[in-house]
């Protein structure tokens, strides 16, 4: 069998570049930025009033001067007035500009207006205080997000700060998510006692929406012609095809051989893990001048199928687009045995102590057992290893799915 390392290399060798294209940035929350973006001024473009208050020249404060006479008012958003007497002062208003011929803002709070002078009430001031001055954060030129960014609210203001009305973000791959078997039934039927609900094709999508990637899903019953028909189709329109079901040893688990007769080239088929051990990948188009769609086909039973999609595709979406896929580590919180020698991908409970994440392992009845999952944060990675004994204090790579 594949190893979990070597289905892992084999499928970051098997990525794709969809391409780019240019949105409205307002709608670019949770795609991935294809471009730099560069201060297109300095930041903040002006000396910056950083309180509502008055605006003096320092120098006469150190002199012993404490009444200014007012001048005007400096708002947010008006043209910078100047200062005509150093002596005086402005009232000024946070965001406005500072005017000319001042250096120091004191806040309304220590200072006392009286007849259009403003008295200064505090002993101490600092020189230049409560300016937020041109330049600091950032100056012309300077890069402010750089490509590959996954984009976030944050960055949604910094787009909007340097008037980009529009975003080069990394295209999305068109996928097809596929469940096989004649016992599923939709989730708005009552199954019959024999069949249970499409649920793994949900859980599917709403693992990619998590990536703010958009899919559809087909439901095929087990017959191998239609399986064909239906594939083939779908092969040469999406990028992605998803497969939950059909790839273990049953009678009826007809989708690898379909998929050679199609001529999808199978990189691999059996990884030596738990769960998900018949999980099949492969490509289409890969050797000849046609549209390349990559197959990921994972097995059945549901948490197979949850974990395969978030150690496999995710990391292959990512790096797809770019991204360099985050790893984490847990401290393993019991002793763990486990006797075959395989990768295992233990579900846990996740928490903090002492700013170390601990990992709880959960007992589940197997991997068919989905509602398993609702007690459960994430999975650890136990490698494949001699060892059958797993200490508490380990540390492993952990995958959340919270």
């Amino acid at each position: 069998m594949t190893t979990v390392e070597e289905a892992k290399h084999i499928i970051l060798e098997n990525t794709q570049n969809f391409g780019i294209e240019e949105i409205p940035f307002i709608q670019s929350v949770g795609r991935i930025l294809k471009e730099n973006i560069v201060a297109d001024r300095d930041f903040p473009p002006f000396n910056r009033v950083a309180m509502d208050g008055i605006a003096i020249n320092y120098r006469f404060f150190k002199e012993g001067i404490r009444d200014f006479k007012i001048e005007g008012v400096q708002p947010a958003g008006s043209i910078q007035k100047t200062l005509k007497n150093a002596a005086n002062c402005y009232e000024v208003m946070t965001g406005a500009t500072l005017p000319n011929n001042t250096d120091t803002v004191i806040r309304y709070e220590d200072v006392q207006i009286t007849n259009g002078t403003a008295t200064i009430i505090v002993d101490v001031i600092k020189d230049k205080q409560n300016i937020h001055k041109q330049g600091s954060d950032k100056i012309l030129g300077d890069f402010l997000i750089k490509e590959s960014t996954c984009i976030s609210p944050a960055e949604i203001g910094v787009l909007a700060t340097v008037g980009r009305a529009t975003v080069k973000v990394a295209k999305r791959p068109k996928v097809m998510i596929v469940s096989t078997g004649d016992e599923l039934v939709e989730v708005d039927k009552n199954p019959l006692a024999h069949q249970i609900r499409r649920s793994n094709v949900y859980t599917l999508v709403s693992l990619l929406e998590k990536l703010n990637i958009p899919s559809e899903t087909a439901h095929i019953t087990d017959e191998k012609p239609v399986l064909k028909e239906k594939i083939a189709a779908f092969l040469q329109k999406y990028d992605v095809l998803l497969f939950s079901g059909a790839v273990s040893k049953g009678k009826f688990d007809f989708l690898p051989e379909v998929l050679e007769e199609l001529k999808v080239e199978k990189l691999f088929h059996k990884v030596a893990q738990r769960p998900g051990k018949p999980f099949w990948f492969g490509r289409s188009g890969a050797l000849a001048n046609t549209k390349s769609t990559v197959v990921f086909a994972f097995p059945g039973n549901p948490i197979s199928t949850f974990v395969n999609c978030m150690v496999y595709f995710y990391d292959w979406y990512y790096t797809s687009v770019g991204i360099k896929p985050k790893k984490e580590t847990a401290i393993l919180a019991e002793d763990v045995n486990f006797k075959p020698n395989l990768t295992y991908f233990l579900q846990v409970k996740l928490s903090y102590r002492f700013g170390h994440l601990i990992a709880t392992p959960i007992k589940g009845n197997g991997s068919g057992d989905l509602a398993s999952l609702v007690s459960t944060d994430g999975f650890i990675e136990i490698p494949k290893t001699e060892e059958t004994e797993f200490k508490k204090g380990s540390v492993f790579p952990v995958i959340k799915h919270r």
